[in-house]
């Protein structure tokens, strides 16, 4: 890094002049308190993983423990005053309750005791002599260990060490390994004590460990969704746009549905009153609401827009020969959904570390109980920005590296000479000048998103709720409102290609492009907003087919698990896999029409300052031109008759 005060020499002058909307090469970096800002952060971040990961349990949430401090499936090292721990349980790797017939709850707490056995009881056990001769055929020892199985029958101690009979047909269970009874009574008072007084954070905690394999090859499914989709726009026809579009239309109402219907089977199917029903019927209805006004919205926009997808297939045309320069950039995507999918397997490591981080307490017969850290709760909003803010900086670096690329190929007169591994010396300004200008822009870009669908999701609801003064008064100002955020939100999305154009800061370069866009605004508004709902609606289609497979895979022993919770991450992380993949053709359409206006700006088509674009963006942009000008000589004309000034031929 030659950031802190260093320059490059980029251009043919030594010294940089007033700026002119031309490609620096003289560059120095720019936002480097934020980058220092950001060091400071992920130090705090990195204390708070090694915390955790020291002070916290995830072995016993991943593969469950017995009441002795042991974790079953592996080797345990002891804990002082248990005389019952530090054993040895690899090829024990299912959690067995000897009363699990019989749970009571002792003190706020499940009372059975829990053991580490290497199969669950697939019959019933109605004696100790069947007992011990379930334990010397299969090695699954269901008494205490300190009683061996030759004593099962002789010990006069035998009834409080080993499990109440009859002892009921088990099955293991992928949730925390445990073996679930079989039979419906036991089956019922087990659910009902054991998850009902557990904690609602290892509740949730216990729903995404179960689901961890179904999110991630649900994620897997995201990612080749989105290369499907990606491929769709390289040879995008009107056939295959309306087919996306119908696909999205389908996908959005069928989620809804789905949604919508699981809701009403669990408050007709509350047979047991579990909290985790309780807690996955709650979630259900807030998915269901919040899915319905999202696909409103949407379908409104769709409704409006339904006229321009020839404009649409003419500008991912156009987009995609500005990728035939540079088809590296289709690469682009690869490391950055690797560098996400690592930090996104850590962060769900230091979340379970954290959530399991507890004190060993030695209680009453050797058991040992974890009681959770003061203060650790506390780091769980700290981790959850880290989240945020680190998945914006990646996405952001993939921002800044495929506009410079696409800079220097649009700047490049000589056709036959172009520009010499343009990703490659991208990255390598990006890691070298503007990481700070990536950091800032992560973090200001989410500000102004989450007001932007709040304030959305509020005027959706009220457009069709005008009939008071105060719903009225309400909806304006969420109109303004959203005005307001979709103006500041262009420039700032925008910023990273005059970062790499002038090499300025993220707010310079913001400044400039709002100057920018405000002079040619009629060539680029309504252009850049199609073009980039119509790369949203292949995001939309991915994050859809992505949630009906996790309702379709998560919707299985729902009253066992907080499955809700696990789905939530699986729409979160499709549709930052999804934004990854697709922002590609979004950024390579930013940065194009940005270098337009500003090749606009500083020539005029002469001999002595030609363009640098080619003839076919020209003639695209100008049909959008003449398209926008007569709409809005349509506008004025209507406004007029309107206001009661209407049009007649001019008498003799």
């Amino acid at each position: 890094m030659r950031c802190l005060g260093a320059e490059s020499l980029i251009s043919a002058e030594r010294t940089p002049r007033q700026r002119e909307w031309r490609p620096q090469i003289y560059r120095k970096c720019t936002d480097t308190p934020w980058l220092f800002l950001f060091f400071l952060f992920w130090t705090g971040l990195v204390f708070i993983t090694g915390y955790s990961v020291v002070a916290g349990a995830p072995g016993g949430l991943l593969f469950g423990h017995d009441s002795f401090g042991n974790v079953c499936g592996k080797k345990n090292p002891p804990v002082e005053g248990a005389p019952l721990s530090g054993q040895d349980m690899t090829l024990k790797k299912h959690v067995f309750f000897m009363n699990s017939c019989h749970l009571e709850v002792e003190a706020g707490r499940p009372g059975p005791t829990a053991l580490c056995v290497s199969s669950c009881p697939d019959e019933q056990l109605d004696t100790l002599e069947e007992v011990q001769l379930f334990a010397n055929k299969s090695g699954s020892f269901l008494c205490v260990y300190s009683l061996s199985s030759a004593n099962y029958t002789q010990d006069p101690n035998a009834d409080s060490l080993c499990p109440r009979l009859p002892v009921p047909p088990s099955k293991p269970f992928p949730l925390l390994n445990r073996c679930v009874p079989q039979t419906p009574e036991c089956y019922s008072g087990f659910a009902s004590v054991l998850l009902n007084d557990a904690d609602p954070l290892h509740r949730i905690l216990s729903g995404v460990m179960s689901g961890r394999d179904t999110v991630f090859g649900l994620c897997v499914l995201a990612l080749a969704l989105s290369l499907a989709v990606s491929l769709t726009f390289r040879f995008i026809t009107g056939l295959l746009l309306h087919t996306l579009i119908a696909l999205v239309i389908l996908g959005l109402l069928f989620v809804c549905g789905v949604l919508w219907w699981l809701y009403y089977d669990y408050t007709r199917d509350l047979s047991v009153a579990l909290d985790t029903e309780w807690d996955n019927m709650a979630c259900l209805l807030g998915f269901a609401v919040v899915s319905t006004a999202f696909t409103a919205v949407l379908l409104v926009l769709i409704f409006v827009l339904r006229k321009r997808v020839k404009l649409a297939v003419e500008l991912l045309w156009v987009t995609n020969k500005a990728i035939d320069r540079c088809p590296f950039l289709l690469l682009q995507p690869l490391w950055t959904v690797t560098g996400l999918l690592f930090f996104w397997a850590l962060w769900v490591a230091v979340l379970l570390s954290l959530g399991t981080a507890g004190a060993a307490q030695v209680t009453g017969g050797g058991q040992v109980e974890y009681t959770p850290l003061l203060g650790i709760r506390c780091m769980w909003g700290y981790h959850l920005v880290s989240l945020v803010w680190t998945s914006e900086f990646i996405l952001a670096c993939q921002q800044l590296t495929v506009a410079g690329a696409v800079v220097a190929c649009y700047f490049n007169r000589n056709e036959n000479d172009p520009p010499d591994r343009p990703v490659l010396s991208s990255l390598a300004t990006l890691l070298c000048y503007h990481p700070g200008t990536a950091v800032k822009g992560s973090f200001l870009i989410p500000l102004v998103r989450i007001p932007r669908a709040v304030v959305l999701c509020l005027s959706s609801a009220l457009q069709d709720q005008q009939r008071s003064a105060w719903s009225r008064c309400v909806f304006r100002c969420c109109s303004g409102c959203l005005c307001c955020l979709d103006g500041c939100l262009c420039p700032l999305s925008q910023a990273y290609t005059a970062t790499a154009i002038n090499g300025t800061d993220f707010c310079t370069s913001a400044k400039d492009v709002c100057r920018l866009l405000s002079q040619k605004s009629r060539h680029f508004t309504s252009v850049n907003c199609f073009g980039d709902f119509v790369i949203f609606l292949g995001k939309v289609l991915v994050a859809c087919l992505s949630v009906f497979g996790g309702l379709m895979a998560f919707n299985y022993h729902r009253e066992l698990q907080v499955w809700a919770a696990p789905l939530l991450l699986v729409a979160f992380f499709a549709s930052l896999v999804a934004h990854s993949v697709l922002s590609v053709f979004g950024a390579v359409l930013d940065a194009l029409l940005l270098c337009f206006a500003v090749d606009l700006e500083t020539n005029d088509g002469s001999s002595e300052k030609p363009y640098f674009m080619d003839r076919e963006l020209l003639s695209f942009v100008k049909r959008i031109d003449k398209l926008n000008g007569a709409r809005s000589q349509r506008d004025r004309c209507s406004e007029r008759n309107e206001e009661g000034t209407e049009l007649r031929p001019i008498g003799r």
